[in-house]
Parts: C-alpha cells; structure tokens; sequence
C-alpha cells in the first residue's frame, strides 16, 4: 500500500477532536475556549467535572490510535516504516487536527494506542514512569514530561532490546530512531506550556527556600 494512503487515512482518523465533539454534544461547551483549552481527555474531565465524559474521551483517542495501526498491519505487516508512519501521522492528527483549526490534545492517548501493538515496550515504560512521577509527586503533567523524555531516552539507549520486541522489526537503527524521535517530539512540543510551568514552580520554589 502506498505510504501516501497510509498517512492520510491514519491523519483522518487522529484528527478526529473526540473531546470537542463530546463537549459540545453533552456539554454545549467549545473545550478550545475552555480550562486549558486543551482538546483532550484531562480537560475534558476538569471543565465538565465528568469522569465517564474524560475517560470516554482518552478511550477513543487511544483507540484512534489503535485502529490506524491495525490497519495498517492489515495491509502491511512486515513494514516497519509503514507502520511507523501510522503512528506519526495518527499522533500528528490528534494534536493538529484539521477539523478544528489545527488545534487538538497533547497526543499520548494517541500514542499510546498507536504504540500498544506496535512498540509495547514503549507502552509498558512509559505507563510505568508516569505512575511512578505520579504516585510520588501527584502532577500529571510533570509525569507526562518525565516519562516522555525517560521513553525516548530508554528506546533509543536500548534499541539492540527493543527491536526484538517490535512488530513489525525495525529495517535499521536509523528509520527507528527517526520514527522514535518524530512521534515523541511532537508530545513533547504540545507540552511545551506545561513544562513552562513546571519550571515556574520549581524557580518559586527555589526564590522562597533562599
């Protein structure tokens, strides 16, 4: 199957904005003018107080991403820069969806359903550190961060491990590094506000122990 078909459709059904749809359904708020303005999960919990509505969303977002790899490994089980390019272009659909104006979520839902059947590792270390950050600092956001960053590093550093539990195998160390690099850079670019202040608060921190 063409790469060009595989990056359309797996950016057609990333981009679908689960939470601004749901808002606006049982709600009648625009979650882009509302909290964060974040178009995920999280905030769809924070403005709308709802549990059932928040994890309804993270749960289709999470299946977005699921369902463009299932797709296509259908088509193209033993390519790895195929699916690969399911991940990123799901992953770059949820964050920039073009139904709303390019706006959309932070995308580790996305990711983390593209991930599941593609690179589990990547699921299981990153699910781990967040609730580890969690657990002992009680910030979501500071924990997205983390365990963002330590995935990265953990995939890269352990890349000789990793490729033997990825499905499909990686060709060579370099598409999977850029495959690796491209998907999580663009999380960690939608958390550039909320790493802006977790800077803030350790720099207040630090002005008040002085």
């Amino acid at each position: 199957m063409n790469y060009l078909i595989i990056s359309s459709y797996s950016y057609l059904l990333g981009s679908i904005p689960t939470a601004y749809i749901l808002m606006k359904l049982f709600r009648g708020i625009d979650i882009r003018r509302a909290g964060s303005g974040n178009v995920g999960g999280l905030n769809a919990y924070e403005v709308s107080g709802s549990f059932l509505l928040g994890f309804s969303v993270f749960a289709i977002d999470f299946l977005k991403g699921l369902l463009a790899v299932i797709l296509t490994k259908h088509f193209m089980s033993e390519s790895f820069i195929g699916v690969g390019l399911s991940v990123f272009w799901s992953v770059l659909g949820h964050c920039f969806s073009i139904w709303i104006n390019f706006r959309g979520g932070r995308g580790l839902a996305t990711a983390l359903g593209s991930t599941f059947l593609f690179i589990p590792l990547a699921f299981v270390i990153w699910g781990i550190t967040w609730l580890v950050v969690y657990i002992l600092k009680k910030d979501i956001h500071l924990g997205n961060v983390l365990a963002t960053i330590l995935t990265l590093s953990l995939l890269i550093m352990g890349y000789d491990l990793v490729k033997n539990f990825t499905f499909p195998a990686p060709d060579n160390f370099l598409t999977y590094l850029i495959i690796v690099v491209l998907v999580l850079s663009i999380i960690l670019i939608k958390h550039f506000e909320p790493i802006k202040q977790i800077i803030s608060k350790k720099n207040y921190s630090y002005e008040r122990e002085l």
